[in-house]
């Protein structure tokens, strides 16, 4: 018998290891090229912002394929030269199959295990659907008490616990990422004496509330999470306010959430996009312009995804979170 949290984290190391985490889904920098560009010109402005810090430690969390990132410095080496000479990429990813693939696209990044372990001075962090990943725990309201979840054969089993800190009815669940914090409440610590921003791209509500949002992928369609571990992408809603809360009270800024859709229009997804299609014969200027508004649509990624940042407090006014 696991807790749900240590069997999803042994589930999806398995999982991980052995398979290609894409072939599930699409992840927004698969998506439009012009995702990964905003995100690189997002980075130069704050960098701006901090003052032009020389060097200065561009991270990504969670890397994927490198894309994001490759189209991040394409655009950073074309429209701000003084950043792309100041930056010193580091990538985090346990992955071996996945930091060969990174290494590839990315020449002379440096890698690691955990966020922990990045070079100290100041940080740009971006993290795209690196939270949906990390292992939750889930208490249910049984009556007058509490019950934790923990994974047995295949199927849930409840355990008396404590109050997990917030209340909730009868047969509510709810959910506590404790590596999300830790780390939000790590960068809160660091951007606050160190300077910088990170800026988190995942899925979830803007508010926390109860709900079982612990789900699979297997071969492309839904699936039972507790059956065949190392098989499936276990993922959950991430608890946005939860991580602003944890940031905050490590004296760290916190911007949004706001939603992807009104966070990448700001930066300029339609105008990029058009600039793109323009000259293209009309099918590929069609699917840029279907892949633009995939992102930013509210039935498509717009809404359910959102972007928070988490900054130094000097840092007030950051693309994309200004009314």
């Amino acid at each position: 018998m696991q807790r749900l949290d240590a069997f999803m984290a042994r589930a999806n190391t398995a999982y991980y290891a052995a398979r290609d985490p894409f072939a599930n889904f699409t992840t927004a920098p698969e998506i439009s090229q012009v995702f990964g560009e905003l995100l690189g010109l997002w980075a130069a402005v704050a960098w701006e912002a901090m003052g032009r810090p020389d060097p200065v430690i561009l991270a990504e969390a969670g890397p994927g394929r490198g894309t994001l990132m490759s189209d991040a410095l394409r655009a950073v080496r074309r429209v701000a030269p003084r950043f792309a000479g100041a930056l010193r990429l580091n990538l985090i990813e346990t992955s071996p199959r996945l930091r060969a693939e990174q290494a590839a696209r990315l020449p002379g990044a440096s890698w690691h295990d955990e966020v922990a372990a990045l070079p100290g001075g100041p940080l740009l962090l971006i993290a795209n659907e690196f939270f949906d990943v990390l292992p939750i725990r889930q208490c249910v309201r049984r009556g007058a008490g509490w019950a934790e979840r923990y994974v047995e054969d295949g199927r849930f089993v409840e355990i008396p616990c404590a109050a997990p800190g917030r209340d909730a009815p009868d047969g509510a669940v709810v959910e506590r990422c404790e590596p999300a914090l830790a780390i939000a409440a790590a960068l809160g610590r660091r951007l606050a004496q160190a300077g910088g921003a990170a800026l988190l791209i995942d899925y979830g509500p803007a508010a926390s509330a109860p709900g079982d949002s612990l789900q699979a992928l297997r071969d492309g369609r839904p699936a039972d999470p507790l059956a065949a571990p190392g098989c499936a992408d276990l993922t959950a809603h991430v608890d946005f306010q939860a991580i602003a809360e944890a940031a905050r009270a490590n004296g760290a800024a916190v911007l949004g959430p706001v939603p992807q859709g009104l966070f990448l229009a700001r930066l300029g997804l339609f105008q990029r996009t058009d600039r793109l299609a323009r000259g293209q014969p009309p099918e590929r200027a069609a699917a840029l312009i279907a892949a633009a508004r995939r992102l930013a649509e509210p039935d498509a990624m717009g809404r359910l995804f959102k972007a928070i940042a988490l900054c130094h407090p000097t840092l007030s006014s950051l693309p994309g979170f200004a009314e």
